[in-house]
C-alpha cells in the first residue's frame, strides 16, 4: 500500500480531505494513527473567520449540506497545529489555503511556507461562500492562472495542488490552466452546487445561511467523472476526492487517474477506521488482480 507521490513516501493512498478532523494537531494523529496516508488541514486564510451561524452542516439521504463557510482560526495559529503535528507524526501534512483576494492567496502562502508543509492545497472553488466573495476564483481561468503562479513563486520548493470544483468553463481545461501556470498537482474535486434544503414543517430553507455545498455518496459519479477528464488532459498528479466511502469508490477514483484518494464526509458516515476499511478493501483488489502496487492499475479504465 506504500505509494509515491511528489517525491513523497506514503504509508497509504488515502488521505484526509480539508474540513473534516483537520483543525488540530491531534485529531490528526488520530487519523493517521488509523491507517491515513497523509492529512490535510482545514482552509485557512489570512484572519480568523467564524464562518455561517448553525445550523450550517445537514445531513440527507445521499450526503451532507454544508455551509461552514471556512471558518478557521487565520493563518498565523493554524500553522502552529501544522508545527505541532509534525512533531508527534513523520506523514505529510498538506496545508489547505484559500484567499478573499488573488493578493491574499500570496500572503496566506507566506504564513504556510513557515511551517513547512509537504504540499500547498490551494482552495479556489468553495461554493458554499459565493455570494460573499462573488463567483469562485477556479471558475475564472485568469485568476485561476494567476493565483497558481502567485502561490507556486512563494512555495519555493514546496509542491502546490490546486483543488478545482467541476463547475465553470470545464475542469478539465481547468487543470490545464493550473499545469501551465507551474501546478505540481490538481485535487479534484471540491464541494459541488451550492444546494438547498427546505423544512417543509417550517417552510424555509434547513441551512441559516440557505445555500451549502453538497458533498458525499451524491457527488461520487461527478468527482470519479472529473478526475477521469483531468488525467486525460494533464501530466501532472491527481489527489481524487469527493464522495468516497467504501474502498469499492477509491478503486474508481485510482482507475479513473487519481494518484492519491482524499476522504472527508466518510469520516462522518463510517467514523475514523473508515480509512483501515478501505485500506484493506484496496490490498484485498490488489490480491485478486495480482497487482504489487496500485502504480499497477491507476488509470485503468482508460
Amino acid at each position: 500500500m506504500k505509494t509515491n507521490f511528489l517525491n513523497l513516501q506514503l504509508n497509504s493512498p488515502l488521505v484526509l480531505a480539508s474540513g473534516i478532523l483537520g483543525l488540530t494537531a491531534s485529531s490528526m494523529k488520530r487519523v493517521v494513527d488509523n491507517s491515513c496516508g497523509a492529512v490535510t488541514t482545514k482552509s485557512f486564510n489570512l484572519e480568523a473567520r467564524k464562518g455561517h451561524p448553525n445550523p450550517s452542516i445537514v445531513p440527507f439521504e445521499h450526503g451532507l449540506l454544508n455551509a461552514v463557510g471556512l471558518s478557521n482560526p487565520g493563518a498565523e495559529e493554524a500553522i502552529k497545529e501544522i508545527e505541532r503535528f509534525k512533531q508527534v507524526s513523520d506523514a505529510p501534512v498538506f496545508a489547505s489555503i484559500f484567499g478573499r483576494t488573488i493578493d491574499e492567496y500570496g500572503k496566506v502562502a507566506e504564513i504556510a511556507v513557515k511551517a513547512k508543509p509537504h504540499l500547498i492545497e490551494v482552495n479556489v472553488s468553495c461554493p458554499n461562500v459565493r455570494s460573499e466573495f462573488g463567483t469562485p476564483f477556479g471558475d475564472v481561468p485568469e485568476d485561476t492562472a494567476a493565483i497558481t503562479r502567485l502561490v507556486k513563486q512563494v512555495a519555493g520548493d514546496i509542491p502546490v495542488s490546486i483543488k478545482l470544483g467541476p463547475h465553470g468553463p470545464g475542469i478539465a481545461r481547468m487543470a490545464k490552466v493550473c499545469e501551465e501556470n507551474g501546478a505540481d498537482a490538481i485535487t479534484a474535486i471540491n464541494t459541488v452546487g451550492p444546494g438547498m434544503l427546505i423544512d417543509i414543517n417550517v417552510q424555509k430553507p434547513v441551512l441559516s445561511n440557505k445555500t451549502g455545498g453538497v458533498s458525499g455518496p451524491a457527488i461520487l459519479p461527478i468527482a470519479v467523472k472529473s478526475v477521469y477528464e483531468v488525467y486525460k488532459n494533464v501530466s501532472i498528479p491527481i489527489i481524487g476526492t469527493g464522495g468516497v466511502t467504501h474502498w469499492q469508490d477509491a478503486v474508481q477514483m485510482i482507475l479513473a487517474g487519481a494518484s492519491l484518494v482524499s476522504l472527508g464526509t466518510a469520516v462522518y458516515y463510517e467514523g475514523i477506521d473508515v480509512f483501515n476499511k478501505i485500506n484493506m478493501g484496496i490490498q484485498t483488489y490488489l490480491e485478486k488482480f495480482g497487482y504489487e502496487s496500485i502504480e499497477d492499475f491507476r488509470g485503468g479504465a482508460h
